[in-house]
């Protein structure tokens, strides 16, 4: 059993602060009676209380809880944004929080047992580039009322649980109350099968924390040297290895489908579908005009990648006939109808929400639905009919609209087309297929975004330039090439008339005051902004302060750069800058694309987040069967919490996965040079990222000379003591490619570039004193996963 210890310098926890055989109890209240009521705490005091109240720390709460008056109150405001400034608090939502702070409802992974036998749970996800995700003590006990009701989670269970901050000063500092357990702990085990003399052999492990399991003779199957292998844990001895019997070859660790095996296995997520589900899935019946509308003769068409299967949005445009809207456009979005088939509580949607969103890899796709309601039933297929919902916005020629209607409806799609084949027939390279609608359907829809985007180009969204590579795979499943894929304005047209559809579900929902999970992104924390403000004062670009920024304060940043040899630096320190977007109930609003109302409605097929929006819809409308329920309305803050966490479980897992595929394909290539750009600064060494491959590996700060290396975090450097030769975030270099390891999807370089002369500032930024010499860190080839819109 692996123990946590305990800090022995650290307050007394358990059995501490006796007095006459019974704990003296302190709570905040017996706190605040220390000083003077009425009178602004001292920093210490107001930082504990905000860390130990993260749902009552809003700055009327404060007030409140500490009796504060008049003046008062002018002095506590400037003291908490004090506070911000320093990074030592940042605002979430409308109440202050430490920075890292866990939300008040997370999914975590139980992991270990402390020294005491509690049980130690770990976030699911974790996203931040600054620390380990912070240990939380389960707290299993139940008391009350739902005292022998509260669910129980063991080692290696996954459960959604309320977040409170620990009292205890010596330990974690988070406990948890269990709300759900999600997923109970699992015997099946993967691993590469390596034979043994007497014909056995071992598992070896894909983790590193792993071990090694011993397969018994008899229980090998038909498992080859290499293979990666399912493995079921037959018995567990008191000594020795563990023993296991093979259940499953799933191929070669050299095929791209082991690959994305070992991630969907890593990540925990869903693959197989229950036989219920299935024929829960094969006995739904195509949708009726119930409470329909016949929208079958309105030539709605559909855009998508060429080789996609399901088509869940659809699009039309036509001049405003209005004359009221002179030069005006109406753009008609339909979207397919899943909450006809998924109802609530039902195998299908059970399955959904434990799925939460399809997972994407360069050769499968995990779907969030069976194919028969994915590819089939739901799928907005040419020529066939199929159930939608739709809205129907009308704009202004200055792109402002002016309005929009919800109607539940059944279309036929006039065109399935894809993104090239729609941009080149306007580009005057029409085909067969697109020569006959290119009149009356294309360039309406492209001159409907002409307006749009002017409405886009007033609203300021953040406008990253970060090209995202596909890789190409050849029939075994390795890879052939790596690209980035032009994007064309066929893309962008789909875009922005998604997300006016997805503002205009919002906006609906809150005019009817319907519950709904909106898409929320928080502006950058304070602390953060810090960091990028120092940044970008070694580079003579200024960014304003405050706490209100904007996104097209960023936007100005990205201008300044463009162009620039520090271009893709400066778009990644803005990236970087940025929050995580996540699902909730309460809206922030979304601060990249600069709305105030958002929310995810658009693709209904493979995000549950878009099924609740439509739910809600019919609800809010009275459009018949398949509305929200008040169960499922009483429950929205835990789906958003976990929909969140599947979100970046699916990002996590198709990351990976593009790193092992690049891993193996460099595998054979040790020793050879690359060219690289520097795409991270740690204390423990330089991320390097190799354009032609999209790939990143490590340099161990060990191994770049016999210099000392600085970090400074300000120029996101590592500068020499004694040379001043150092590298910088976005650098150039030439490096050897060491080591490349495939199943772990890493890779270490050996730097060949000697490096650039250094600002003096970074050479003397520990004049006062050396620090130790920063020691390995993160496990080559690792980077935080970034958040979609």
């Amino acid at each position: 059993m692996t123990r946590i210890p305990r800090d022995p310098t650290a307050r007394p926890g358990k059995g501490a602060g006796k007095k006459n055989g019974r704990a003296a109890k302190t709570t905040p209240a017996a706190e605040r009676e220390t000083i003077i009521h009425g009178a602004v705490p001292p920093r210490d005091v107001l930082m504990r209380f905000i860390a130990e109240n993260p749902q009552q720390a809003s700055k009327r709460e404060i007030a409140k809880a500490f009796g504060l008056k008049g003046e008062a109150r002018v002095e506590l405001k400037a003291l908490l944004r004090s506070l911000e400034e320093d990074g030592l608090v940042e605002k979430k939502r409308k109440s202050l929080v430490r920075p890292g702070a866990l939300p008040p409802v997370t999914v975590l992974d139980i992991t270990i047992r402390d020294i005491d036998g509690e049980l130690i749970g770990r976030p699911a996800e974790w996203l931040d580039d600054d620390g380990v995700a912070p240990a939380v003590l389960i707290k299993q006990s139940a008391v009350g009322k739902a005292k022998g009701k509260a669910p129980v989670g063991g080692l290696g269970d996954r459960v959604l649980a309320k977040i409170f901050p620990s009292k205890d000063r010596g330990g974690p500092a988070y406990t948890a109350r269990i709300i759900k357990v999600l997923d109970k702990r699992k015997d099946a085990v993967l691993g590469v099968f390596r034979p043994t003399h007497g014909g056995g052999g071992r598992l070896m492990p894909i983790d590193k924390r792993g071990e090694e399991i011993l397969v018994d003779p008899d229980f090998t199957g038909n498992a080859q040297d290499g293979d990666l292998v399912e493995v079921h844990l037959a018995r567990l001895g008191r000594y020795g290895l563990p023993r296991a019997q093979v259940q499953n070859v799933i191929g070669s660790v050299a095929s791209e489908k082991a690959i994305s095996m070992i991630a969907i296995h890593a990540h925990g997520i869903p693959h197989v579908f229950p036989e219920r589900v299935l024929n829960e899935a094969e006995a739904a019946r195509p949708a009726t005009m119930e409470h329909r509308e016949d929208w079958r003769s309105l030539p709605l068409i559909t855009i998508d990648p060429a080789d996609a299967k399901d088509h869940d949005d659809a699009v039309y445009a036509e001049p405003d006939p209005s004359p009221d809207n002179p030069g005006g456009v109406i753009v008609t979005v339909a979207i397919a109808d899943v909450s006809w088939y998924v109802q609530p509580k039902s195998a299908l949607d059970l399955e959904a929400l434990k799925r939460g969103n399809s997972v994407y890899f360069p050769d499968r796709v995990v779907p969030m639905l069976p194919e028969r309601i994915s590819n089939d039933l739901c799928s907005l297929k040419e020529g066939v009919d199929r159930p939608a919902l739709a809205v129907r916005m009308r704009f202004s020629k200055e792109g402002r609209k002016a309005g929009h209607t919800f109607h539940r409806i059944m279309m036929r799609s006039a065109a399935k087309l894809s993104y090239s084949q729609a941009q080149a027939a306007i580009d005057g390279a029409p085909d067969d297929k697109t020569g006959s609608i290119l009149e009356t359907i294309l360039k309406p829809l492209w001159e409907a975004y002409r307006t749009l985007t002017r409405g886009r180009d007033r609203r300021q969204p953040l406008e990253l330039n970060m090209p995202e590579r596909k890789i190409i795979l050849k029939p075994d499943g390795t890879v052939d090439r790596v690209f980035v894929p032009e994007r064309l304005d066929a893309h962008r047209l789909i875009e922005e008339m998604m997300i006016q559809a997805n503002v205009a579900a919002a906006e609906t929902l809150e005019q009817k005051k319907q519950a709904l999970i909106y898409r929320v992104h928080d502006q950058p924390s304070l602390a953060k902004q810090e960091t990028l403000r120092e940044f970008l004062a070694t580079l003579d670009i200024s960014l304003v302060k405050g706490g209100n920024m904007r996104s097209n304060h960023f936007n100005g940043v990205l201008s300044k750069a463009e162009g620039k040899p520090y271009e893709t630096m400066v778009n990644e320190m803005v990236l970087r800058s940025q929050s995580q977007a996540i699902y909730s109930p309460e809206n922030i609003g979304h601060f990249g694309l600069n709305l105030m109302k958002y929310a995810h409605f658009t693709s209904p097929i493979r995000r549950y987040a878009d099924l609740v929006v439509h739910r809600a819809l019919v609800t809010a409308l009275g459009l018949g069967a398949g509305g929200t329920t008040p169960q499922e309305e009483g429950a929205l803050d835990d789906i958003a919490a976990e929909i969140s966490t599947f979100e970046r479980r699916a990002m996590a897992a198709e990351r990976d996965t593009i790193d092992r595929l690049i891993a193996h394909h460099l595998h054979g290539r040790i020793g050879e040079e690359f060219d690289g750009r520097v795409s991270g600064v740690t204390k423990a060494g330089l991320f390097v990222t190799l354009p032609a491959y999209g790939a990143d590996g490590f340099i161990p700060i060990s191994t770049l000379g016999r210099d000392y290396y600085i970090y400074d975090e300000a120029h996101q450097a590592l500068s020499g003591e004694k040379s001043g030769l150092g590298y910088r975030l976005g650098d150039p270099v030439r490096v050897k490619l060491e080591e490349a390891v495939p199943l772990a999807g890493a890779l270490r370089f050996e730097m060949l570039s000697e490096g650039r002369k250094m600002p003096t500032a970074t050479r003397s930024f520990h004049k006062a004193g050396r620090r130790d010499r920063p020691g390995a860190g993160k496990r080559p080839g690792t980077r935080a996963p970034r958040g979609r819109r």
